[in-house]
Order: structure tokens, then C-alpha cells, then sequence
């Protein structure tokens, strides 16, 4: 389960595609972040839900830059094949 959350080409794909489905009329992140930045009237319990299953993937991108700045991330984790 580590090797798979630090592995890099897996959560940027996560990332686009997850991330940011469905993508038309715009990512559905995107639109919820909006909401939530415009005082989340009107959202149920599911839009919050649905909020942190497309947000997942962009936290563990997050969280794999900051790993790698710091220089917290082991090499050989990365490099699972």
C-alpha cells in the first residue's frame, strides 16, 4: 500500500483522471471547491462526500511534492516496479 500512495506516475494519474472527472462542463473538483469558497449554501452531505473523493487523489499529490522537497521520500520507495 505505501510502494502504490508514493508511487508517482500512479497518483498523477489518479490525479487527472479522478481527480478531476467529469470534466466537461468543468472538472467536478473545481466546481465544488467554488461552492464551498461561495459558503457551501445548499450542500447535503453527499456534496461533501463526493468533494473528498475527488480531493483524495489531489492530497496524496500534495502530500508526494512535500515529501520530495523535504527530502522525506525514500528513494527506493519510489523506484517499486
Amino acid at each position: 500500500m505505501k510502494a502504490t500512495i508514493n508511487n508517482w506516475r500512479f497518483v498523477i494519474l489518479l490525479s487527472l483522471t479522478l481527480g478531476l472527472a467529469p470534466f466537461v462542463p468543468e472538472p467536478h473538483i473545481w466546481g465544488k471547491i467554488k461552492w464551498i469558497a461561495g459558503g457551501a449554501k445548499g450542500m447535503a452531505a453527499m456534496d461533501w462526500f463526493d468533494f473528498v473523493f475527488h480531493g483524495i487523489p489531489w492530497v496524496l499529490l500534495i502530500r508526494l511534492i512535500v515529501l520530495q522537497l523535504t527530502g522525506k521520500l525514500k528513494k527506493e520507495a519510489v523506484d517499486v516496479k
